[in-house]
């Protein structure tokens, strides 16, 4: 029999959080579920899909637990000795509450692809189910069990290995045995791979169910363009009011906090227009220097001014049967302001060093983070031009209020930087994405967009984006505060600070009553002799603190 090392390692893997109502495997998240309930679960998909697809609905989900469980093990024990690195998987099974592993014989060889293992299985929770709702079976039953070791042996190394369980304690015996090999080497290996396969009948009936849903929805709906990523009521409100909008030639005031994505927005404004055909052109005032703004915005006429050998086209003219969206338009100096204010009421500009006036058939779409209104009131921006400007105005909501938005864009940027950079990941940790939601995204889409580009550079190839591949120190509690102990029982995760707190004390040297006296008399002093003040500093009543204050005197005067 194979020897399992200690799993102290794995232990360590295992956190709990009460007050976050999360279980943690290391960076994925887990769930206690009562056997009950997944003996309810099993006994539903029979009756609702029939045997067979009930076997492969629960083959293919222990197939994804055994390849998640895969990629702890290389991280684990990656550097250790092969058998050891591999039993981490019935290691895992074991902590996991599924069965308890005995390794009867493993001999792979991750270089040559060959592998034969053989296992025996006692107390497993599926076996056990099935009997209590169908009573003893004719055939094996274990079948996420069995989906677990392929999966997990397959992630392992490398290539597809089918395990078997020729022995089920739920048709008689006191234990189940699997025995597991690569697929070519089994005579009926065919027969059973049919069961990890995707397009089972129940997937294909659920995604036709999906493409009818979709279709019904796309004529109820406007379609959304590809870039713009949200589902959460702020976000569709938004979304809504740029799509009402893009009906008209309306002009649109976008406001929001720097990086809530202002820009997308107008952007979807224009292709979602009857002048999605005219070109989009962006400016941002706050980028322009004070001295160039007219010519940038208006255009100028050679030899308007020093420097201007040739005739300067704008960016009102070229935005001429299209979208011209000015972002950060608080910035723009009073001057600028009026002649903007021209062009809205008029539809006209005039080149700088020049009389003649020039027609322009221009939908102005402006953006700021800043308070208008009070920068009316402060003088710093004209009144008429803001009341021409927020005849439609829409907030864009911050990202703090989007959390149900943020797994759909983490997706896309993955997609985008992964090509970008000619790197492939397997996705991102269920404890990296649990912080993503829950920080305050003071920059926005726009911070999330760099924190995802930066996890994909410092993730190595195919493995996952985790927690601490982000430089920035998420403002969410995702420490875990309770742990498994080695004999298995539960207890406390000490903070860093306990520890350095306890390492002090111990290095005086001092006792336990002379620590207590101690700290009763610092607090005492603190309070400047007044006691309940000196019980509230240690979490004491008065009560407390004058009979722990007698009890030390008496210690003390016992010594003397």
């Amino acid at each position: 029999m194979i020897k399992y090392p200690k799993n102290v390692d794995l232990r360590r893997l295992v956190h709990f959080s009460a007050e976050d109502g999360t279980i943690w495997l290391g960076e994925h998240r887990m769930v206690l579920v009562h056997v009950a309930a997944l003996s309810a679960l099993r006994k539903e998909l029979f009756q609702l899909a029939g045997p067979e697809q009930a076997r492969r609905i629960l083959t293919r989900m222990g197939y994804a637990c055994g390849t998640r469980d895969a990629e702890l093990a290389r991280k684990i024990r990656g550097g250790q000795d092969p058998i050891d690195a591999f039993v981490v998987g019935p290691q895992l099974h074991m902590l996991e509450g599924s069965v308890k592993v005995t390794p009867v014989k493993i001999e792979m060889d991750i270089g040559a692809g060959t592998f034969y293992g053989e296992f025996i299985w006692n107390n497993s929770w599926e076996g056990q189910a099935h009997v209590e709702e169908f009573g003893p079976q004719a055939d094996p039953v274990c079948w996420m069990l069995v989906g677990y070791a392929s999966g997990y042996t397959s992630a392992f190394m490398d290539r597809f290995v089918l395990f078997k369980e020729v022995e089920c304690s739920a048709c008689g015996p006191d234990h189940c045995r699997i025995v597991g090999k690569p697929l070519e080497e089994w005579p009926d290996g065919a027969a059973h791979a049919a069961y990890y396969e995707e397009d089972a009948i129940v997937s294909r009936l659920l995604e036709l169910t999906t493409q009818v849903d979709v279709l019904r929805s796309s004529f109820k709906e406007p379609r959304q363009i590809e870039n713009m990523i949200g589902s959460s009521p702020s976000f569709l409100r938004a979304y809504h009011l740029v799509s009402k909008a893009a009906e008209t030639n309306v002009t649109v005031l976008l406001s929001g906090e720097t990086g809530v994505g202002k820009e997308c927005f107008a952007r979807a404004l224009h292709q979602t227009s009857d002048r999605a055909s005219g070109p989009f052109i962006a400016v941002n005032c706050a980028a322009l220097p004070h001295d160039l703004i007219e010519s940038e915005l208006f255009g100028a006429e050679k030899g308007a001014f020093t420097g201007a050998h040739t005739t300067r086209i704008g960016k009102f003219e070229r935005a001429n049967g299209g979208t011209l969206f000015l972002d950060e338009i608080g910035e723009l100096p009073l001057i600028a302001q009026s002649k903007i204010l021209r062009v809205l009421q008029e539809g006209e500009i005039e080149r700088l060093g020049d009389d003649q006036t020039r027609k322009v058939n221009v939908r102005i779409v402006t953006a700021t983070n800043v308070d208008l209104q009070k920068a009316v009131k402060e003088g710093r921006f004209r009144a008429d031009l803001f009341y021409r400007l927020n005849v439609y105005p829409i907030a864009i909501p911050p990202l703090r209020e989007r959390a149900l938005d943020i797994a759909p864009m983490v997706e896309a940027m993955i997609k985008k930087f992964c090509a970008l950079h000619s790197k492939r990941v397997a996705g991102i940790t269920d404890r990296a994405m649990q912080a993503l939601k829950r920080y305050r995204w003071p920059g926005n889409v726009r911070e999330l967009e760099n924190l995802i580009e930066r996890g994909i550079i410092l993730t190595p190839h195919d493995d996952w984006i985790e927690l601490e591949q982000f430089s920035l120190c998420l403002d969410s509690n995702t420490e875990s505060d309770i742990h498994l102990s080695e004999s298995g029982a539960l207890e406390a995760k000490r903070s860093p600070e306990q520890v350095r707190l306890c390492d002090a004390f111990l290095a005086t040297g001092l006792s336990l009553n002379e620590v207590e006296s101690m700290l009763l008399g610092e607090a005492v002093e603190r309070s400047t002799g007044n006691l309940a003040g000196a019980a509230r500093l240690l979490g004491l009543t008065r009560p407390q603190l004058i009979y722990r204050l007698k009890r030390n005197q008496d210690a003390i005067h016992e010594k003397e």
